[in-house]
């Protein structure tokens, strides 16, 4: 099934070349994987793996090893931001 995943910020590095300056893919992935299960061939320190979305909804760190996703669903990732 296909999905969209979009990194945020210095996550974009992460991406493929031909992905970073739209900032998102798509991705066939299996129905049964998890989020962890998506986000782990990045590479990804799991310290800048801050902020996970599905389709808007904010998925909690204890939840994304057993949250999948369904065919057309946005999966979003932000780093940590600071600001002030």
């Amino acid at each position: 099934m296909n999905i969209t995943f979009k990194l945020f910020a210095t996550l974009t590095d992460y991406l493929p070349a031909e992905a970073r300056r739209s900032n998102q893919l798509v991705l066939d992935v299996a129905p049964e994987a998890s989020i962890s299960q998506i986000i782990e061939p990045f590479g990804m320190p799991p310290k800048l793996v801050h902020l996970v979305l599905v389709n808007g909804k904010y998925i909690a760190p204890d939840a994304r090893d057993s949250t999948t996703l369904t065919e057309g669903d946005v999966l979003a990732i932000w780093p940590p931001v600071a600001g002030g």
